[in-house]
């Protein structure tokens, strides 16, 4: 998908300073990177969660909507994800996003006049590709340039440099996100085999923590899927993993503190194993019979890994090591200084490009 809306007066073309601006609507989380002006030095981040919660106003009946962690805080039995799977599926979640996009913007005061830059997922979903398109097209911004980059490119970019250079190279691009994970290549800029798959996700994870507390528990605790995923992001560390306890109610009053040892770390150790299978026994296959040149120089060439699971302290090392030993060469991985941002940091130095400075 390549969304574009350009002036077509070019006198105030090269007249006006857009804002430049990189967005990525993901599945989890949503993030925003721009500056506030053009004399500014000081990099704006908004970053939060993708959900919306609608409620009544308790005096004029009108339907108002939360969105973020504020919405997923005071109404966790009706805020809805509707990023899921990684793209609207349907006309109600489109509707969802375009209403939660909106009030992001809003709430925020993203400037309109602005070159935007979409990082999107590589999904083999059209239907999905279309509702996001209509969520981007309804926003009131972009009035300068619009367009939309895959995932796998915007994030590579502040991995393997300062600007865009990765624009002008051949390399693979490894995404390790909540709803998917994508391998692609990349030549100068162009996208050759594009590899997604749904079953090696942090998502994933998530789901074997909470079986694998009730399992080292003995059926003590049962936690639910935003506390694994709080367990994930605030102890996960591969290589370097420290037990944590925490305390949970009794139904009848008092409570149970409990000791984590093993629940993340087999968890993270599995996405581990089931990560280099992809990439090392689907990806790279299909790329080699494909562009056997591309797939050389590649594997030559850094390795981006970006993306939530790439901000584990530890992963991303260990990643590396196992895909040498599943592959038996050296391949060489780069990550960028902040995993979770990469995509919309990427998309936003090439909405810099696009608006000419």
């Amino acid at each position: 998908m390549a969304a574009e809306s350009e002036s077509a007066d070019d006198d105030s073309f090269e007249s006006s300073n857009p804002t430049p601006i990189g967005v990525k609507l993901g599945s989890t989380r949503t993030v925003l990177r721009y500056f506030e002006n053009a004399d500014s030095d000081e990099l704006t981040t908004v970053r939060t969660l993708t959900c919306l919660a609608l409620y009544e106003d308790a005096i004029t009946g009108e339907e108002k909507a939360l969105f973020g962690e504020q919405a997923a805080a005071e109404y966790p039995d009706r805020v809805q994800y509707m990023l899921r799977s990684g793209l609207p599926e349907d006309d109600e979640r489109a509707e969802l996003a375009g209403r939660f996009f909106r009030e992001l913007l809003s709430a925020n005061g993203v400037p309109s006049d602005s070159a935007v830059v979409y990082a999107i997922p590589t999904m083999d979903n059209d239907a999905g590709l279309e509702n996001l398109t209509e969520v981007i097209e309804s926003s009131n911004i972009g009035a300068h340039t619009m367009r939309a980059y895959p995932e796998s490119l915007c994030g590579a970019i502040p991995a393997m440099g300062d600007g865009v250079e990765a624009v002008d190279d051949v390399f693979i691009s490894v995404n390790m996100g909540s709803t998917n994970l994508e391998a692609c290549a990349y030549r100068r800029g162009d996208q050759l085999v594009p590899f997604s798959t749904g079953s090696v996700t942090g998502n994933d994870v998530d789901r074997r923590i909470v079986a694998n507390v009730e399992e080292e528990t003995q059926g003590r605790v049962h936690v639910d899927l935003t506390t694994a995923r709080e367990y994930k992001e605030e102890h996960g560390n591969v290589g370097n993993f420290e037990p944590f306890s925490d305390v949970i109610q009794q139904p009848g009053g008092g409570s149970h503190e409990y000791t984590i040892e093993d629940s993340v770390v087999d968890a993270l150790d599995w996405y581990l194993d089931a990560a280099v299978n992809e990439v090392a026994n689907e990806f790279l296959p299909e790329l080699a019979n494909d562009y056997m040149k591309v797939y050389q120089l590649s594997l030559n060439n850094d390795i981006a890994v970006t993306g939530g699971m790439a901000c584990i302290p530890g992963l991303a090392e260990e990643f590396e090591r196992r895909l040498c030993e599943e592959l038996d060469r050296d391949v060489n991985v780069v990550v960028p200084d902040e995993p979770d941002l990469a995509a919309a940091e990427g998309a936003r130095r090439i909405a810099e490009k696009l608006a000419g400075q």
